[in-house]
């Protein structure tokens, strides 16, 4: 790998996410070389991935090249590869690329979708972890609603129209909500020869409530404005199985859809080469300690949602979600800082500033502290933290005329086919 020398240490950022951006763009401003590394060459703010499944929003919308994090390049380095695995004894991290040595290593790859062993759901399902799969979404709904025009058989029109997501957590209820909007406030105008009541939007989930990560009462409050969207819950229930067709859980409930999204659930994306005692088996996530250095390395840290920290008051590490990750990327700047003046390193403490889900049009739900929001206050709330913390002048100002013209016109102006989906065929293994 071609990197310029420099006579600084060198710091390798690996994944350009939260975390690794928040780290990346601070860190150059002190005497480090910073190399970020990742397969793709652009940041994904995947909290509004949603609306870009759902015709709301145009990728570019919520995507900032990783190349354009800081001004003055001169001590930071972005290189577009795969990472294999690292040689910590050697310093050395392996690429697709080639291979490039380290003096400090930061792992923040964040996570990948959990199908908890279930290799047919796997092959199966779509899933919204990534820009090219949310447009897959996309896509296939589209594409499932033109075929349905093509037909008269009711029943025929009904499983291309309906859609199935299994997994109540943020992703899902956001998900459900979106959906149950566009059958709102698009379907009707677009397809004028398609009974809207032919989409339905199921909502499964193996737990008794809808955001079980949430408080007791903004799941209640989540469930109810589904439930008004017209969305179909299905609590206590887990799916088993799908056939391209059908969808099979563990109760008598079987659904025919041809839409069918994962998204019940993450597990750590980690790197090769980490020792195994240093990896949360369960999870698949580094354990580090109050200063994210991965334990049992001096120059290895890990933050966000590949980071596993134990304390007292997160027995079971911190929330995946951005917070931890931008907070453990600011405090580990000012650790590398102290690294340099041979000073003791800051231990991580979490503020956690709430939860919250959008459900639809004037609704979402937000934890914060003891309080719990519901309605249009939560939902302004979130519209105002998601601008805030978008990355960029330019899709800032972009989502939030996209949103304002979509709030006064009932319309989703993203609403193209730009690269049909065609999934793949079901493996015989």
């Amino acid at each position: 790998m071609n990197i310029p020398h420099s006579d600084f240490p060198r710091v390798i950022v690996v994944g350009g996410g939260f975390g690794g951006v928040t780290l990346s763009r601070k860190l150059t401003k002190q005497n480090f070389q910073v190399v970020l590394i990742d397969h793709h060459n652009y940041h994904n703010f995947q909290p509004l991935m949603y609306q870009v499944a759902t015709s709301g929003l145009e990728p570019d919308s919520i995507a900032f090249p990783l190349r354009g994090l800081v001004n003055d390049g001169t001590n930071f380095i972005f290189r577009l590869a795969e990472v294999e695995s690292v040689e910590p004894v050697m310093k050395t991290l392996k690429t697709s690329i080639g291979e490039v040595t380290f003096d400090y290593l930061v792992i923040a790859t964040g996570t990948k979708t959990n199908f908890f062993g279930n290799k047919v759901l796997e092959e199966t399902s779509l899933q919204m972890k990534s820009v090219p799969q949310a447009l897959n979404i996309r896509s296939y709904m589209l594409q499932n609603l033109e075929k349905a025009t093509l037909t008269n058989d009711a029943e025929e029109q009904k499983k291309l129209m309906r859609i199935v997501l299994s997994g109540a957590g943020p992703t899902g209820v956001e998900l459900a909500g979106a959906f149950a909007e566009f059958k709102k406030g698009v379907l009707a105008n677009d397809y004028p020869d398609l009974n809207p009541e032919h989409m339905e939007i199921h909502l499964l989930d193996g737990t008794s409530r809808v955001l079980a990560s949430m408080s007791e009462k903004a799941s209640q409050k989540a469930e109810k404005y589904l439930k008004e969207l017209g969305v179909n819950i299905h609590l206590n229930v887990m799916v088993k199985s799908y056939n391209e067709e059908t969808v099979l859980t563990n109760t008598d409930l079987k659904i025919k859809a041809l839409t069918f999204i994962w998204s019940a659930g993450v597990i750590g994306n980690p790197i090769e080469g980490i020792r195994e005692q240093s990896v949360d088996q369960k999870s698949q996530r580094f354990l580090v300690d109050r200063m994210n250095r991965v334990e049992g390395y001096e120059n290895i840290f890990a933050i966000g949602d590949i980071a596993l920290m134990k304390t007292p008051e997160f027995p079971q590490g911190h929330p995946q979600v951005a917070q931890p990750a931008i907070q453990q990327g600011k405090l580990l700047v000012k650790n590398f800082k102290r690294i340099l003046h041979d000073q003791p390193l800051k231990t991580f403490s979490y503020f956690d500033k709430g939860s919250m889900a959008t459900i639809g049009r004037n609704k979402a739900v937000a934890d914060v502290k003891s309080f719990t929001l519901g309605g249009f206050l939560a939902w302004i709330i979130w519209l105002a933290v998601h601008l805030y913390f978008l990355v960029g002048v330019r899709n800032r100002l972009i989502v939030f005329l996209n949103w304002v013209y979509n709030y006064f016109n009932f319309d989703r102006a993203a609403r193209l086919i730009i690269r049909p989906y065609q999934k793949k065929e079901i493996s015989d293994k």
